[in-house]
């Protein structure tokens, strides 16, 4: 590091509870202990160990944990009154994770107070609240002259052409844990693993419809439950439809085996989610010599394959024919979905529409497995268990099911994705696209602003609608 190159790194997120944006900053802090002085400022501290010094400011948490007023520019103040005193004075840069989705309220007023009193912001951007969370959005124009980031390509296009400028928007990529230990092995192979908490947008039905077409009958297993209340009922009906159709599925597994036993246990992984902000799934089965089978996200993977992670064994889609389930019904309930996500939005979608991307994702007279929420995956399912002739069917449509999780060059294939996997998304390389990063933030001032009218139409794409995404469950 030059003696310009920044230092003095502090990071605000709304809490340090268990979870993805979690997990990134204390990476993050892993990676820079050695060049960096940071410290970590927080609305709610973790009840575990963090590899940083920690400030508690209680304001900066989620609004339905934090319920005394407050004043925006009485928390600014505390911000960097914090900052000077970590420091002995100002930091190079305000690393903020994941500030755009409206947990805090009052979230972007503090943050602009803070621009006021001259602090230079990095915004990390993790989840849009424009791609399927409309409860989280902001009406409020996002900070402007100021840095961004995001995960991916697909976000970074978006952003760009939302108004965000070359220089002022960056890409890191997560990293990997890469155990010291070797992968551990095999005691079997007798189940086929979804290695998630499984929140609606995993998809879980597509997960139970491809059991029916394991090739050794091996069961299916889900390590963990969600913990959100809508994710929690879907999860729980899930669990009562495989009993009542004593399906070969085992649920919970996480909550009492290790991770690293439930991997060796499995002949190999499973993903069916439907959207990802960086897709961790597509990446860590790799490096425990498991083969990763399922549905493939392009916008996700082309990062990955662009750094040698082949996936070219999984599919895009799964069809079903539109008579196996209540077309019409779904129809009502996909349009009225459409209709008051737009409303939370203040966007005008119009009739003609809606009807014509309809037309469209049923020209065929089938329809993607992902885009139907639960209540039409089980009629889906339902009738394949109830009628001979829908199993070939199915597979006349998506031939690739005969062949789960089977591929030709399996040993290969899965040595050569260990090793992009290693080299890609190392610690090492981590920390130099941090501190690189960092430097380009620190000398480069910039005025820009996001179009969030083009962020939006580029998020609201109808043809890619999934009910387990945009709709609340029972809506």
């Amino acid at each position: 590091m030059t003696d310009k190159s920044p230092k003095k790194i502090a990071f605000i997120h709304y809490h340090l509870k268990t979870g993805g944006v979690t997990s990134c900053l204390k990476r993050q802090v892993e990676a820079l202990q050695n060049d960096c002085d940071v410290c970590v400022i927080t609305g709610e501290l973790s009840k575990n160990d963090f590899p940083a010094k920690t400030i508690l400011i209680p304001e900066l948490a989620y609004s339905a944990d934090y319920h005394r007023p407050f004043k925006v520019e009485d928390v600014a103040a505390a911000v960097f009154r914090a900052i000077e005193s970590h420091f002995d004075g100002p930091c190079d840069i305000v690393h903020v994770h994941n500030p755009i989705l409206a947990k805090n309220k009052k979230f972007l007023e503090i943050l602009k107070a803070l621009q006021k009193k001259g602090i230079r912001l990095f915004l990390q951007i993790h989840d849009f609240a424009e791609d399927g969370r409309p409860q989280s959005y902001f009406v409020d124009d996002y900070p402007a002259d100021c840095h961004y980031s995001v995960l991916n390509s697909r976000d970074y296009r978006i952003l760009l052409k939302s108004g965000l400028k070359k220089q002022g928007l960056h890409q890191i990529f997560n990293t990997v844990y890469l155990s010291d230990h070797p992968a551990p092995e095999s005691n079997g192979g007798a189940y086929v693993v979804y290695p998630i908490r499984a929140i609606r947008r995993k998809n879980i039905g597509e997960a139970i419809l491809l059991s029916l077409f394991f090739r050794d009958s091996e069961t299916l297993v889900i390590t963990l439950p969600p913990n959100s209340s809508a994710d929690i009922k879907s999860y729980e009906n899930w669990k009562a439809f495989v009993y009542e159709y004593q399906l070969k599925v085992e649920f919970d597994r996480g909550l009492n085996h290790s991770f690293e036993t439930i991997m060796a246990s499995a002949r190999y992984l499973l993903t069916t989610s439907i959207t990802e902000g960086f897709g961790f799934s597509f990446l860590e089965p790799w490096l425990f010599d498991k083969l990763v089978w399922g549905r493939k996200l392009d916008d996700i993977c082309t990062d990955f394959e662009a750094n040698g992670v082949c996936f070219d064994h999984m599919y895009t889609a799964i069809k079903v024919p539109v008579d196996w389930f209540e077309l019409n019904e779904f129809y009502k309930k996909w349009k009225r979905t459409i209709q008051n996500t737009a409303k939370l939005f203040d966007l005008k979608i119009e009739n003609d529409q809606i009807q014509n991307t309809f037309a469209f994702l049923t020209a065929d007279g089938t329809i993607d497995f992902g885009l139907l929420d639960e209540e039409f995956q089980k009629q889906v399912i339902d009738g394949l268990l109830r009628h001979n002739t829908h199993s070939h069917d199915l597979l006349s449509l998506n031939p690739f099911l005969a062949d789960i999780g089977r591929v030709a060059n399996e040993k290969e294939l899965i040595k050569t994705n260990r090793i992009a996997v290693t080299q890609n998304y190392s610690l090492a390389q981590y920390r130099q696209k941090l501190l690189s990063t960092y430097a380009q933030v620190k000398a480069t001032s910039i005025q820009q602003s996001i179009d969030k009218n083009t962020l939006l139409a580029e998020f609201f794409d109808l043809k890619k609608f999934s009910l387990l995404k945009w709709g609340d469950y029972g809506a």
